[in-house]
């Protein structure tokens, strides 16, 4: 794709006062800018303690300076690191004399996209650099250094190189339908298309769990009036949030907390209890607050009184379909029933009660996300929404592959390749749009 013509330059370090403000600067200028800042041309990859100076000579600062010649940088470009003292005052006039001297300002991300563009890192990688800053918990910055590192990019190159193997295969046979050789036995053609179509839907698994480590997880709390929702709101929150009463009711608009279950990042909403008839107007708008937030909910916790189990059919009409739940059943010590975790076909459910604690340790060891156990961690990554709709959107190409492979129409079958193909380059960047490059970098703050 090739350098830039233009050097640029910014404050890469956190704005604000510290013991050390970095500045990076990147381009094709950087071997005549030396001489004028620094009154040398410095070695490559040597650290060297220099005054920086101004358009007279005078002393701005003395710190530290880096230079990594083309191509071995992170941009892939000419860079040097400035290392100056951490005063805005400083950093601001060692960046004037960088303009000076024919740099401009880096606009946000922009050192990040030349590394892409030059071929340093692919789009994932690029985003895992944002996602390393940003994340809020200790297995998010686990998964977003695996993304950096290749571990997501690794695994869609892998199955767009097996998409490519196939495509070329069938091709190929279309090449030479007037021979008399047989290119193709469908029943094999039929068994790989399968193979890449469970990898391709691992790999969905994996990244839906990448974009919740990312973006966290929104658990939505359900259930009857005094069914204890705002008792187990409680629990989780770590302190009583929720308003506890025997009266039924309470809990008249949604409440919210954000809680770290297990290194996840977790919003939990209490939301007011749910019933087919009110005359009350005020529980009413509680209770249309209460199904929009279920509607967002990537797990919902249908909590039911153990003592009326026919509770829970009423819970369920409320619920969205196929959305991901767990049900509560509490208060086993006014039912008399033991503490019990029973995995169902349609869904898991916990008896326990929030009064005694009897249970409670079942319902923590199920709120662990699904895939990210400590045995698991290693093949953990970060993930983003356009990674899901990239997939989703390869997985319905090779679907319409499989369809057409039975009517043995290799045009058509190899035309749903080409284009499953397609959408998995667009997550590491092997085909991208301008627009959408432009969307990626410019989230990035300014000096990455």
């Amino acid at each position: 794709m090739g350098l830039s013509s233009e050097t640029i330059a910014a404050l890469a370090s956190a704005p604000g006062r510290g013991g050390v403000g970095v500045i990076r600067v990147s381009g094709p200028l950087i071997e005549s800018i030396m001489p004028g800042l620094l009154g040398q041309t410095l070695k490559p990859r040597e650290a060297k303690f220099l005054p920086f100076l101004d358009g007279t000579g005078e002393i701005l600062d003395r710190g530290i300076a880096l230079f990594f010649p083309a191509p071995r940088s992170f941009t892939g470009e000419a860079v040097l690191e400035l290392h100056a003292h951490g005063n805005p005052l400083l950093i601001d006039s060692i960046l004037s004399r960088l303009f000076q001297l024919g740099c401009r300002p880096a606009r946000p991300g922009e050192f990040t996209e030349r590394a892409f563009l030059n071929q340093k890192i692919d789009l994932t990688q690029a985003e895992a650099i944002a996602d390393l800053i940003t994340a809020e918990t200790s297995r998010g910055l686990r998964a977003a250094r695996r993304s950096l590192e290749g571990e997501f990019s690794n695994r869609v190159n892998s199955l767009v190189e097996t998409v490519i193997e196939l495509r070329m295969h069938v091709e190929s046979a279309i090449d030479f339908t007037d021979e008399d050789i047989d290119f193709l036995d469908l029943a094999a053609l039929e068994s790989r298309l399968s193979l890449i179509q469970e990898a391709l839907a691992a790999l969905l698994g994996a990244a839906r769990q990448g974009v919740l480590l990312r973006e966290g997880m929104t658990l939505v709390l359900a259930g009857k009036p005094n069914a204890g929702k705002s008792s187990l709101f409680n629990f989780l929150a770590g302190s009583a949030r929720a308003i506890v009463t025997d009266i039924p009711g309470t809990t008249r608009d949604t409440l919210s907390d954000f809680i770290e279950i297990e290194g996840l990042a977790v919003k939990m909403i209490d939301t007011a209890g749910l019933r087919a008839h009110t005359q009350d107007s005020i529980e009413a708008e509680g209770m249309r607050r209460a199904r929009q937030a279920l509607g967002q909910a990537d797990k919902i916790l249908i909590v039911i009184d153990d003592r009326f189990p026919e509770d829970l059919e009423e819970m369920l009409q409320e619920i969205p379909e196929n959305q991901d739940r767990l049900i509560i059943r509490n208060k086993i010590d006014l039912s008399g029933k033991a503490p019990e975790l029973i995995m169902g076909s349609g869904a898991t459910e916990i008896r326990l009660s929030l009064k005694t604690g009897e249970g409670l340790e079942l319902l923590i060891r199920q709120l662990s996300p699904k895939g990210l156990e400590e045995s698991q961690i290693e093949g953990d990554f970060m993930a983003r929404r356009r990674h899901i709709e990239a997939l989703k959107s390869a997985s319905g190409e090779l679907d319409q592959a499989h369809r057409t492979l039975k009517h043995q129409n290799l045009e058509l079958l190899a035309e749903h390749l080409q284009r499953a193909q397609r959408q998995l380059g667009e997550i590491t960047g092997a085909f991208t749009s301008e627009d959408l490059l432009g969307r990626i970098f410019s989230s990035f703050c300014i000096g990455k």
